[in-house]
Protein backbone atom coordinates (compact mmCIF):
# COMPACT_ATOMS: atom_id res chain seq x y z
CA UNK A 1 0.00 0.00 0.00
CA UNK A 2 0.99 3.31 -0.64
CA UNK A 3 -0.18 6.66 0.70
CA UNK A 4 0.79 9.76 -1.36
CA UNK A 5 -0.63 13.73 -0.84
CA UNK A 6 -2.43 14.74 -4.35
CA UNK A 7 -4.33 17.74 -5.05
CA UNK A 8 -8.36 17.46 -4.72
CA UNK A 9 -8.44 17.75 -8.55
CA UNK A 10 -6.31 14.27 -9.47
CA UNK A 11 -8.06 12.45 -11.66
CA UNK A 12 -7.92 9.41 -9.34
CA UNK A 13 -9.23 11.07 -6.45
CA UNK A 14 -12.22 12.28 -8.76
CA UNK A 15 -12.53 8.70 -10.21
CA UNK A 16 -12.64 7.48 -6.31
CA UNK A 17 -15.53 10.48 -4.94
CA UNK A 18 -18.02 9.33 -8.00
CA UNK A 19 -17.31 6.31 -6.29
CA UNK A 20 -18.24 7.02 -3.34
CA UNK A 21 -20.92 9.62 -4.25
CA UNK A 22 -22.88 6.46 -6.03
CA UNK A 23 -22.26 4.74 -3.20
CA UNK A 24 -24.08 7.66 -0.66
CA UNK A 25 -26.76 7.73 -3.64
CA UNK A 26 -27.49 4.06 -2.92
CA UNK A 27 -27.57 4.02 1.21
CA UNK A 28 -28.84 7.45 1.38
CA UNK A 29 -30.71 8.63 -1.75
CA UNK A 30 -28.53 11.14 -2.47
CA UNK A 31 -25.10 12.41 -2.70
CA UNK A 32 -23.21 14.40 -0.10
CA UNK A 33 -24.14 17.73 -0.75
CA UNK A 34 -21.66 19.57 1.77
CA UNK A 35 -20.05 22.51 -0.02
CA UNK A 36 -16.31 21.97 -0.97
CA UNK A 37 -14.59 24.70 -2.08
CA UNK A 38 -11.73 24.53 -4.42
CA UNK A 39 -8.43 24.90 -3.23
CA UNK A 40 -9.41 23.93 0.48
CA UNK A 41 -6.87 20.74 0.63
CA UNK A 42 -4.39 22.74 -0.42
CA UNK A 43 -1.44 23.25 2.23
CA UNK A 44 -1.07 24.93 4.55
CA UNK A 45 -4.88 25.04 5.42
CA UNK A 46 -5.29 21.22 4.46
CA UNK A 47 -4.08 18.16 2.70
CA UNK A 48 -5.53 15.21 0.75
CA UNK A 49 -4.01 11.86 0.50
CA UNK A 50 -4.36 8.89 -1.78
CA UNK A 51 -3.98 5.31 -1.19
CA UNK A 52 -2.47 3.06 -3.51
CA UNK A 53 -2.08 -0.74 -4.58
CA UNK A 54 -0.97 -2.84 -7.33
CA UNK A 55 -4.51 -2.74 -8.52
CA UNK A 56 -4.70 0.92 -8.39
CA UNK A 57 -6.34 3.59 -6.53
CA UNK A 58 -8.32 2.25 -3.44
CA UNK A 59 -8.64 5.46 -0.44
CA UNK A 60 -8.40 8.66 -0.42
CA UNK A 61 -9.08 11.37 2.72
CA UNK A 62 -8.14 14.83 3.38
CA UNK A 63 -8.47 17.51 6.13
CA UNK A 64 -9.75 20.77 5.80
CA UNK A 65 -9.37 23.79 8.37
CA UNK A 66 -12.68 24.97 9.80
CA UNK A 67 -11.82 28.62 11.39
CA UNK A 68 -15.46 28.92 11.96
CA UNK A 69 -15.14 26.32 14.87
CA UNK A 70 -12.60 27.51 16.40
CA UNK A 71 -14.85 29.43 18.81
CA UNK A 72 -16.45 26.39 19.70
CA UNK A 73 -13.69 23.93 20.48
CA UNK A 74 -11.00 26.46 21.86
CA UNK A 75 -8.45 25.60 19.64
CA UNK A 76 -7.47 25.23 15.69
CA UNK A 77 -9.63 22.62 14.31
CA UNK A 78 -9.57 20.93 10.94
CA UNK A 79 -12.16 18.53 9.89
CA UNK A 80 -11.87 14.78 7.84
CA UNK A 81 -13.74 15.19 4.26
CA UNK A 82 -14.28 12.31 1.59
CA UNK A 83 -12.64 9.69 3.44
CA UNK A 84 -13.54 6.44 1.50
CA UNK A 85 -11.76 2.91 0.85
CA UNK A 86 -13.21 1.55 -1.84
CA UNK A 87 -15.00 -1.88 -0.88
CA UNK A 88 -12.14 -3.70 -2.86
CA UNK A 89 -10.07 -2.78 -0.19
CA UNK A 90 -11.74 -3.03 2.58
CA UNK A 91 -10.99 -4.99 5.67
CA UNK A 92 -7.34 -4.68 5.34
CA UNK A 93 -6.77 -1.80 7.48
CA UNK A 94 -5.96 1.00 4.98
CA UNK A 95 -8.76 3.03 6.51
CA UNK A 96 -6.49 3.72 9.61
CA UNK A 97 -3.45 4.58 7.52
CA UNK A 98 -5.47 7.06 6.00
CA UNK A 99 -6.65 8.61 9.22
CA UNK A 100 -3.10 8.59 10.83
CA UNK A 101 -1.74 9.94 7.88
CA UNK A 102 -4.63 13.02 8.36
CA UNK A 103 -4.00 13.23 11.80
CA UNK A 104 -0.11 13.35 11.45
CA UNK A 105 -0.06 16.23 9.00
CA UNK A 106 -2.87 18.41 10.46
CA UNK A 107 -0.93 17.61 13.84
CA UNK A 108 2.45 19.24 12.16
CA UNK A 109 0.09 22.23 10.80
CA UNK A 110 -1.01 23.61 13.85
CA UNK A 111 -4.29 21.49 13.94
CA UNK A 112 -5.28 20.94 17.93
CA UNK A 113 -8.77 19.39 16.98
CA UNK A 114 -10.03 17.22 14.07
CA UNK A 115 -13.75 16.84 13.27
CA UNK A 116 -15.74 14.86 11.58
CA UNK A 117 -19.12 14.32 9.96
CA UNK A 118 -20.59 11.20 9.29
CA UNK A 119 -23.72 8.94 8.40
CA UNK A 120 -25.96 6.88 11.06
CA UNK A 121 -26.47 4.03 8.09
CA UNK A 122 -21.98 3.71 8.24
CA UNK A 123 -21.68 1.99 11.12
CA UNK A 124 -18.26 0.75 10.04
CA UNK A 125 -17.13 4.38 9.75
CA UNK A 126 -18.41 5.04 13.11
CA UNK A 127 -16.95 1.84 15.08
CA UNK A 128 -13.40 2.86 13.16
CA UNK A 129 -13.37 6.66 14.33
CA UNK A 130 -15.17 5.95 17.48
CA UNK A 131 -11.67 2.85 17.85
CA UNK A 132 -9.19 5.59 16.63
CA UNK A 133 -10.48 7.88 19.81
CA UNK A 134 -12.68 10.37 18.11
CA UNK A 135 -16.02 11.19 20.49
CA UNK A 136 -19.43 12.36 19.56
CA UNK A 137 -19.45 16.13 19.65
CA UNK A 138 -22.49 19.27 18.79
CA UNK A 139 -23.42 19.04 15.58
CA UNK A 140 -22.07 21.32 13.09
CA UNK A 141 -21.68 21.72 9.21
CA UNK A 142 -23.68 20.79 6.26
CA UNK A 143 -25.97 17.77 7.87
CA UNK A 144 -26.36 19.43 11.40
CA UNK A 145 -29.72 19.28 11.89
CA UNK A 146 -30.16 15.86 9.85
CA UNK A 147 -31.04 13.20 12.52
CA UNK A 148 -29.42 10.94 9.71
CA UNK A 149 -25.53 12.49 10.85
CA UNK A 150 -23.47 11.97 13.13
CA UNK A 151 -20.40 14.03 14.29
CA UNK A 152 -17.00 13.77 16.17
CA UNK A 153 -14.21 15.14 17.35
CA UNK A 154 -11.18 14.31 18.36
CA UNK A 155 -8.02 16.30 20.32
CA UNK A 156 -4.15 16.06 18.30
CA UNK A 157 -2.23 17.16 20.91
CA UNK A 158 -2.15 14.60 23.61
CA UNK A 159 1.10 12.84 23.81
CA UNK A 160 0.66 9.67 21.20
CA UNK A 161 -2.00 10.83 19.24
CA UNK A 162 -2.50 9.45 16.04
Amino acid sequence: MQLRSVPFEDDDVQHLVAEVQAYYVSIYGGPDESPIVDGEFAAPRGAFVLATDDTGPVAMGGWRRRDDLVRLFGAPVAEVKRMYVSPRARRRGVSRLVLADLERTARLAGVAVMVLETGIIQGDAIALYESCGYSRTIDFGHYADSDLSRCYAKSLVHAGAT
